[in-house]
């Protein structure tokens, strides 16, 4: 299903050329069925396409494309969460994986923030799913955000509406999509967050780089201090960044008292990459080739087989530590679509710089 949304004709302003809009979110988990399992059944995702194995018996494509240990072999699925978000995930094997994954504090850290229509029977329906609730229930800190683990362990929040103000992406109610979706209330992503190891530097690449916008930390006061963090989380600095017309990402500093100061790879439990959508995947890797310490993993490559066969797409490493992908999908031609209704998000019409 495409956006719906009326794009502007504003020209992308500056940063990624070509950039539309925030193509997926990335994430590697210990058990894929699990993962799907819960984000279809519990959370109302939808499933649109499981590939692999993804591996080389011999050469090194697997270093060269995605970063990780060159026998390694990658199970993918993707999956639809609310209106515009795509979330990919990976399951691995690989000989050096790590398989605990980073903390809140951690440089690799990561949440997901969902916003629902109302968080008093969201909760109750992730408690009858049997999902685990951190922090106490009875506290003003449960009526600004919530705060719950999947059962491999990744932070989730969730948060109503109407907390934020100003040019943030903010989730609209829209028809769900299948019985989870509405019993849980699931309007859509509020944000994906990264913990990162120098806040200046990362929200520096965001804006000079990607083109993301700052935005005014006190759009978010109404989530006040406490009812930001995860209970028993280190409180620090962080920024909030409109990426493209239908995502935000926000980045945090990482806590005195973090275990990790690198972050994970892809193949770890817990690495993540951040995926664009681009109309013209080779502009793009020639911009960021040019980009200080951004380091294109080969060369573009278009997939010619299995069910997203035409994907042209680039991993590229970034001196943040953030793992990053460009892409451009033939979407309404994919060979997953003539097995599933199900349909990946699409930033349609819309460009970098619009705001629906």
């Amino acid at each position: 299903m495409l956006n719906t949304a009326t794009a502007s004709s504003t020209p992308l302003l500056s940063g990624l050329p070509t950039a539309r809009a925030v193509d997926h979110h990335a994430f590697t988990v210990p058990h894929l069925d699990e993962a799907i399992a819960f984000f279809t059944g519990v959370l109302g995702g939808e499933l649109c396409y499981r590939e692999g194995p993804v591996e080389d018996s011999s050469g090194d494509w697997m270093t060269r494309k995605l970063g990780v240990h060159p026998r390694a072999s990658a199970q993918i699925a993707l999956i639809r969460l609310g209106p515009h978000t795509n979330l990919e995930l990976f399951q691995y094997t690989a000989p050096d994986q790590l398989a605990s994954p980073p903390g809140p504090n951690d440089v690799g850290g990561h949440h997901l923030a969902l916003t629902v229509a109302d968080p008093d029977a969201a909760e109750e329906h992730l408690r009858r799913a049997g999902t685990v609730r951190l922090g106490p229930s009875d506290s003003a800190f449960a009526e600004r955000r919530r705060w719950f683990l999947t059962p491999w362990g990744t932070l989730f929040s969730l948060r109503g509406q109407g907390l934020r103000t100003g040019r943030s992406f903010m989730p609209a109610a829209v028809p769900y999509t299948n019985g989870v979706q509405r019993a849980l209330g699931l309007l859509g992503v509020d944000h994906v967050s990264y913990t990162v190891g120098d806040l200046d530097a990362a929200t520096a690449f965001f804006t000079d780089v990607l083109g993301a916008e700052p935005l005014d930390s006190s759009q978010d006061a109404a989530d006040g201090p406490d009812g930001h963090w995860p209970p028993g989380a280190e409180q620090s600095r962080r920024v909030l960044l409109r990426t493209g017309p239908t995502a935000n990402c926000e980045l945090i500093q990482s806590g005195t008292g973090a275990l990790r100061s690198r972050p994970p790879r892809n193949s770890d439990i817990g690495g993540h990459h951040l995926a664009f959508f681009v109309d013209d995947v080779d502009a793009a890797a020639a911009y960021l080739r040019e980009q200080s310490g951004v380091v294109l993993m080969d060369e573009p490559e278009t997939i010619t087989e299995g069910p997203i066969a035409g994907d042209r797409w680039l991993y590229f490493s970034t001196p943040i530590g953030i793992q990053m992908e460009i892409i451009n999908m033939p979407d309404g031609s994919l060979p997953y679509e003539t097995q599933t209704s199900a349909r990946r998000a699409t930033p349609g019409d819309l460009r970098w710089h619009d705001r629906p």
